[in-house]
């Protein structure tokens, strides 16, 4: 099975960047349940996937 990692970034005026690991526009997303949801996208069609990441947001 392969391995991915999201990797991202804010971008800081004057400053550069940094990594995040958490949306600094979406509430509640975390890098981590990205990689969950591509991960689960190898082996679930995209309504499956779709399904678990609304609930996912739904238990906040």
């Amino acid at each position: 099975m392969q391995k991915s990692e999201i990797i991202a970034f804010a971008i800081i005026a004057d400053n550069g960047s940094r990594r995040i690991v958490r949306s600094e526009v979406l509430p509640g997303l975390t890098i981590a349940v990205l990689e969950e949801a591509l991960r689960r996208s190898r082996t679930q069609d995209q309504s499956q996937v779709g399904a678990w990441l609304l609930a996912k947001f739904q238990q906040k």
